[in-house]
């Protein structure tokens, strides 16, 4: 049984304020010396960064389409094993999830596998007493859902507030915070989302200190506190890479290079080196860990800064960023282009999503990268963004042909040409197309997997690694 004390922000639609109230909830409360375990329902990479700078706990993902619902519940009691609160940021409004798939990979999914209390976000900027109809409605909609209280945004005045109140009162929801419009909390944004906190460190940790204080000022504390505390018990497995990684193997699914074994003890852990720094910034915390326990030394590096490869660079993670923002910067670096370039001709397994794509390419909006793929890269007009399901079409050092994993699109580039002689994946869902490259030891697509959905792809990447001579 795992009782950590929960809270899911919720909203009804994206745009009402989630982050802000998420965010400052999770420095108000850490400020306060809880141990504050930060998560966030859905694929995105941006959102925990920042909550990770408030709490300084890696953020974390809890995604019901790339995982599964049955891993909802294990990976978010991994992520917030040992700490005094759990905070769960939601995605979009609170009942969309995957298009034309129900419920799934909603934030009241999440909710109901997490048996957790929902606190509703409302942009109240311009209504009144509708808030109640509003508030009732998502209330109602779904009785396993419980929702807790509401927290309102973007108050005018004080007359404002005093409707609001005097509306929701009718209704019998708690009103727990109210925060007034306040533009010096805010944080810009890019495509869908807010800009990675790598980009603008320093001001992302005066916006994040400014949430903390606002949160502080508007919302009562106590009173959401024992709402979380109010979470039943959770009845469910916790997590582990290291069980990941051996269910996958009972399941024989890790057949690889090396037989797909951990280094014999004594061999030493071949060295995956994991891209970083402001160009590179999405990933999911599992993965390192996953290669960790398969028996991998990760060890970070910054394509910006850094002209070699760490020292006894066996594998290569290249995974997702905006590295169109820093093209001519990641051009000009040469020597490390080349010792990317000199590491894949040499068969050296790479594993590269989406950003490292776009690294891999010849070139990028015209300026050269690493030329391992015979292919440009440009931006584009047109976003490309939703969930997908996958098969490797071909055998790679991620995976074998006909694994199937389910994987997320969220990109304004194109390649050209989008896939190589041998396609890194085939898409079954919503569209059929095949997609990405492999070639020697590299696989390279746009596809953003999670790999605790398909742990073998991890122990099939540390073995490629640890043939290497």
């Amino acid at each position: 049984m795992f009782g950590v004390p929960r809270l899911v922000i919720a909203a009804p639609s994206s745009g009402s304020g989630k982050t802000t109230v998420a965010t400052g909830l999770m420095a108000a409360f850490a400020g306060r010396g809880l141990a504050v375990s930060p998560h966030k329902a859905g694929p995105d990479y941006i959102d925990p960064g920042y909550h990770a700078l408030a709490t300084g706990r890696p953020g974390r993902n809890l995604d019901a389409y790339l995982c599964g619902p049955e891993l909802v519940a294990p990976l978010f009691a991994h992520g917030a094993a040992g700490c005094d609160l759990a905070i769960v940021e939601g995605v979009m409004g609170l009942y969309d999830g995957a298009a034309g798939r129900g419920e799934l990979a909603s934030t009241a999914q999440v909710a109901k596998l997490l048996r957790a209390p929902v606190v509703l976000v409302v942009d109240a900027s311009s209504q009144s007493r509708s808030v109640a109809a509003l508030v009732h409605g998502f209330a109602s909609f779904d009785p396993q859902v419980r929702l807790g209280g509401v927290i309102l945004n973007k108050v005018g005045s004080d007359r404002h507030e005093a409707m609001l109140r005097e509306a929701l009162e009718e209704a019998g929801t708690p009103v727990l915070g109210v925060l007034r419009r306040a533009p010096q909390v805010s944080a810009p944004s890019r495509h869908l989302g807010l800009v990675p906190v790598a980009e603008r460190r320093a001001d992302a940790v005066a916006s994040v200190a400014a949430l903390a204080e606002q949160v502080r000022a508007g919302c009562d504390l106590e009173a959401l506190l024992a709402l979380a505390r109010s979470a039943p018990a959770l009845d469910c497995a916790v997590w582990s890479p290291e069980l990941a990684l051996a269910e996958a193997d009972a399941r024989g699914r890790a057949a690889a290079p090396a037989d797909g074994l951990a280094p014999a003890p004594g061999a030493g852990r071949p060295v995956v080196a994991v891209a970083g720094g402001a160009a590179f910034t999405f990933s999911y915390a599992e993965h390192a860990e996953l290669l960790t326990a398969a028996g991998a030394e990760v060890v970070p590096f910054d394509p910006l800064r850094d002209e070699q490869l760490p020292e006894r660079t066996a594998g290569l993670v290249i995974g997702g960023g905006f590295p169109e923002v820093y093209a001519p910067e990641l051009s000009a670096n040469e020597p490390l282009r080349k010792a990317v370039a000199d590491f894949a001709a040499a068969g050296g397994p790479i594993a590269a999503e989406c950003a490292g794509l776009l690294y891999l390419a010849r070139s990028l909006d015209g300026k050269p990268m690493c030329a391992v793929l015979d292919a440009d890269a440009r931006m584009s007009e047109r976003l490309t963004l939703g969930y997908r399901e996958a098969v490797a079409v071909s055998d790679s050092s991620l995976a074998a042909a006909g694994t199937r994993l389910r994987g997320h699109e969220f990109h304004r580039t194109v390649v050209d040409p989008g896939a190589g002689e041998a396609p890194a994946w085939g898409f079954t869902h919503p569209e059929r197309r095949v997609e990405g490259f492999v070639r020697q030891g590299v696989h390279a697509s746009y596809l953003h997997t999670h790999w605790a959905a398909e742990p073998s792809v991890a122990r099939r990447f540390t073995g490629a690694a640890a043939a290497r001579p």
